[in-house]
């Protein structure tokens, strides 16, 4: 991947911010915390500790920031970065709406400029987890962690997108391109409604580079679609996202 992929999805971002309004609203009002795509309950995936009283949290691609209000009323001093300005504006003013006292930053998740270990916790959903190359914005995660802090990331399964066709189509049951050798997609020139560049691995070269960098991994998870979903998101369809994985999480830990 050669192309400049930080360029490329702010702009997308800032083309799209408009559209994600609504679901931030609805999010930051969320009694507790869904994840996903498909809105899956955090009864089942449990990604932010319940209690993060006197905790330093950083969400790495926050968006509109509704992550960070979670952290930021389970008690946690947050950061949140982003690339896109007009995201962060939703953030900004829906944290001032809910009382949530978040620094906000507009950056480069995979560089930003903060302070060696200082945080405890670090997430991204779909932030950082897709929109980065994982080598680069890994190992600015594990530099901002002290050691112990937990990272925990929820993206794109690799079977979706083993299973999309290059045109930009919903997913199918066909497998459209080699496992073997994975990075992602370039979206930025498909038939079907042009985005960014995305970023993902196979299981084993995520794993790989986990070790490499100096993470153990403590938990993985394969996201399926609730039973009662009919409609397609983000190019899935809900049959499809009832048999196969849409998503995955990982919950890793800095040793060192």
């Amino acid at each position: 991947m050669t192309r400049d992929h930080v360029a490329i999805n702010r702009d997308v971002w800032n083309a799209d911010a408009e559209n994600w309004i609504a679901g931030g609203e609805r999010l930051w009002k969320a009694e507790t915390p869904v994840w996903g795509s498909w809105s899956v309950s955090d009864e089942s995936l449990k990604l932010i500790p319940e209690d993060l009283t006197g905790k330093d949290a950083i969400e790495l691609g926050c968006g509109t920031g509704y992550v960070s209000g979670w952290m930021a009323r389970r008690g946690a001093r947050v950061t949140a970065i982003d690339v896109s300005a007009n995201q962060l504006a939703t953030a900004r003013r829906l944290a001032h709406e809910h009382g949530a006292d978040i620094t906000f930053i507009e950056g480069n998740a995979e560089a930003t400029g903060l302070e060696d270990s200082s945080f405890d916790f670090a997430i991204s959903e779909y932030g950082a987890a897709i929109w980065c190359p994982p080598e680069a914005w890994l190992r600015e995660a594990w530099r901002l962690l002290r050691s112990g802090g937990t990272l925990v990331f929820l993206g794109n399964h690799p079977l979706v997108l083993l299973c999309s066709p290059e045109s930009g189509a919903p997913c199918d049951t066909t497998l459209h391109r080699p496992y073997r050798g994975m990075w992602g997609a370039d979206w930025t020139e498909v038939e079907f409604e042009p985005s960014g560049v995305c970023f993902n691995l196979t299981i084993s070269g995520w794993m790989e580079l986990f070790a490499a960098i100096g993470f153990a991994v403590k938990g993985y998870h394969e996201v399926f679609a609730p039973d009662s979903v009919t409609d397609t998101r983000a190019f899935v369809p809900a049959e499809w996202a009832k048999k196969y994985p849409v998503e995955q999480v990982w919950r890793l830990e800095k040793v060192g």
